[in-house]
């Protein structure tokens, strides 16, 4: 199955990353006002000049494509065609972006002021943007950023600004425009606002698929989305959204351009801004709603120092070249193009492969920090109930080690070598002081000062049990926020060490059964490419093997002397996902009759209660997320019908015999062969 040859060519440790540059230090010895009126001279796409606003909503208006669905909808609803194009035309104006350059170039100044205030650095590498800057002038271009954080639109903009690159237009949700000011201000720096989901609605599909088309087969600006489709809450890569992905590449596919170029950026923040907000939704806690009075009310945040951001941006990676033998692209010579087809299987094959691409693209150049390291360690002891905390000496060694680890298996560790550990880590823990309490040399999570300062002279009113649980697990799942930063790097590996961890042999068949039952398990969870099992099993041994913690031959896995320690960390790293995904199941299995709506709620209810009284030990199986991705799972197996339409539609039918079955292979009582087929 797995040889060591057969991965040793792309080996992580021997992949060449570009250096970085702090865009800041120039912004913190020159002026910013110069900086923002400076000369503005992009390269364009093919030296084109760009056709003004309402020449770019007439072509999208007069547009083949867009009649044939005006004709279509007009019988559908016994309209007049006036009728539609007038609703057409006002989708195009509530969706349009009217991009100036003095509103960019007040952003350019009023960031400037904002970004110095909170980071300490913003690196930028510097050959990435010389490729993009080539990349815009040869082919229309779609800009692909990770998404942790409401900054990274604003950030990517004010760095191509900085460099003198193409600003791009911005696909951005419809509850920025409830920020009535700012939303118009972002509408003018590029930003075009479209709906969460469009249902059926085909004329805004229409609307929206064409303006987007137009604005790249043009070279009007590159387009820029995130793949993610919405902010990742637990800093983990979520599972792509393939509606836009396939609307930019649907030029190509139709010959109307020779190739579009797509950017993977990934943007890494040392401390994330929303790092609590984020956790109390996972924790049910409402999103605020955008407002720009609550843009004012968080400027208590400018006196926080966030640490330094790291922007890369990856090798442009060519639709054409990604098409090359996979997609036969004479299909759609067949019909007219202005008649809206659905994608074939092959083609939503092919979208959906390149999407998870270019998501691992993202993750392989997001930049660690060392306290992503740090809070593995700390939510380890946490889940461990170690009370003592541990000592900064043992803390530091144990970062070491995980550092020199990481670093084996491709990691893009930023650790300042010409600095001792220690220092480092000190470093670290004050800049996360609000997660951590070090108290006599020894460091342990923040967990008993989440119910707030008492205020001198008053009482605090008593907390319950289930009041206090939910403070502590604010801050561990802040802390498991960064943790997840460094999931990508370990979850192979991890998912082959749970599998020898719970296979009642070392024969490797065992064990690859194990491991692919597993992979399948979480691939909601995480970031594992459709059909690369034995891929993935394959580099996880070889990783594993170089580090000195395995030896496999053609039939069996031995773990060494020194692969105890490596093993035992692999393991603990995929246990709070085992636990949560049992934990459903076991919910499920006590359940009669629920709705997806009713699913979360009472799910939390029934972990608060497995968590009070000690039978669960990981906090962290309060996200919402983990919850809705192993109902996601346990659906995609078949151990949970979700019916549609009819009096019971939402209405969650469950196979408690499967459920059962899951929830004792996930509790480690072994997946036989034919237990495991039977769930794949």
């Amino acid at each position: 199955m797995a040889s060591e040859a057969v991965y040793s060519h792309r080996d992580p440790m021997l992949k060449k990353r570009d250096d970085f540059e702090d865009i800041l230090e120039e912004r913190r010895n020159s002026s910013d006002l110069r900086y923002a009126l400076k000369c503005y001279t992009p390269v364009l796409y093919k030296g084109l000049t760009p056709c003004k606003v309402s020449e770019l909503k007439q072509m999208v208006l007069q547009s083949d494509q867009l009649g044939y669905v005006i004709t279509q909808v007009s019988k559908e609803k016994g309209m007049t065609t006036d009728e539609v194009t007038g609703e057409a035309a006002a989708i195009l104006e509530e969706m349009a972006q009217r991009l100036q350059l003095s509103t960019v170039r007040f952003f350019a100044f009023t960031l400037s002021k904002v970004f110095k205030t909170l980071f300490r650095s913003i690196c930028v590498n510097e050959e990435g943007l010389q490729r993009l800057q080539q990349a815009i002038h040869n082919h229309p271009v779609v800009l692909l950023p990770s998404h942790r954080s409401y900054m990274d639109f604003l950030l990517m903009s004010y760095i191509l600004y900085t460099y003198d690159l193409a600003l791009p237009v911005i696909a951005a949700g419809m509850d920025f425009m409830g920020m009535k000011v700012v939303g118009e201000m972002l509408r003018m720096s590029g930003a075009f606002f479209i709906r969460r989901s469009f249902g059926g609605d085909k004329l805004y599909w229409a609307v929206f698929s064409e303006y987007v088309k137009i604005m790249l087969k043009n070279g009007y600006a590159p387009v820029e989305f995130f793949l993610e489709g919405t902010r990742s809450r637990t800093a983990k890569s979520l599972t792509p959204k393939l509606g836009l992905l396939n609307i930019v590449m649907d030029p190509f596919l139709k010959g109307e351009v020779f190739d579009i170029s797509l950017v993977p950026v990934s943007i890494s923040y040392e401390r994330t801004l929303e790092e609590a907000l984020y956790a109390r939704e996972l924790l049910g806690v409402p999103k605020p709603k955008e407002s720009t009075s609550g843009l004012f009310k968080a400027r208590k945040i400018l006196s926080e120092d966030y640490g330094s951001i790291h922007v890369y941006f990856g090798q442009p990676v060519s639709v054409r070249s990604l098409a090359e033998s996979r997609v036969n692209r004479s299909q759609f010579n067949l019909i007219p193009r202005h008649i809206p087809t659905r994608p074939s299987e092959e083609i939503l094959s092919f979208v959906n492969d390149s999407a998870y691409r270019l998501v691992r693209a993202q993750e392989e150049n997001m930049v660690l920090k060392p306290w992503v390291l740090l809070a593995f360690v700390l939510l380890q002891k946490q889940a461990a109930e170690d009370k003592q905390g541990t000592a900064l000496d043992e803390l530091t060694e144990q970062a070491v080690w995980l550092r020199d680890l990481s670093r084996h298996y491709g990691a893009f560790l930023h650790w300042p070598d010409h600095i001792p550990p220690s220092e480092v880590v000190s470093s670290s823990l004050s800049l996360h002081r609000g997660l951590v309490r070090i108290s006599e040399g020894r460091v342990q999570l923040a967990l008993e000062q989440v119910g707030g300062q008492q205020v001198p002279g008053e009482t605090r009113s008593a907390i319950t049990p289930e009041e206090e649980l939910l403070n502590q697990a604010v801050v561990i799942l802040s802390c498991v926020s960064y943790r997840n930063q460094a999931l990508n790097v370990f979850i192979r590996p991890a998912l082959l060490a749970s599998a020898i961890h719970t296979a009642a042999s070392n024969r490797k068949q065992e064990i690859y059964n194990g491991f692919s039952f597993l992979r399948n398990m979480f691939s909601n969870e995480f970031i594992l490419c459709p059909g690369a099992t034995v891929q993935d099993f394959e580099e996880a041994c070889y990783l594993l093997v170089k580090t000195g913690a395995l030896q496999i031959n053609q039939q069996e896995v031995l773990i060494t002397e020194r692969g105890h320690r490596t093993l035992a960390f692999l393991t603990s790293v995929l246990d709070p996902f085992l636990q949560g995904y049992q934990v459903v199941c076991r919910f499920l299995c006590e359940e009669d009759c629920l709705t997806e709506k009713q699913f979360i709620p009472a799910v939390r209810k029934f972990i608060i209660k497995h968590l009070l009284t000690g039978r669960l030990r990981y906090i962290e199986v309060l996200s919402s997320d983990l919850q809705k991705n192993a109902l996601a799972a346990l659906i995609r197996l078949g151990a949970v019908q979700k019916i549609k339409g009819g009096e019971e539609q939402g209405t969650l039918k469950l196979n408690k015999v499967m459920l059962n079955s899951l929830e004792d292979t996930l509790g480690g009582k072994l997946p036989t062969q034919k237990s495991v087929v039977a769930h794949l």
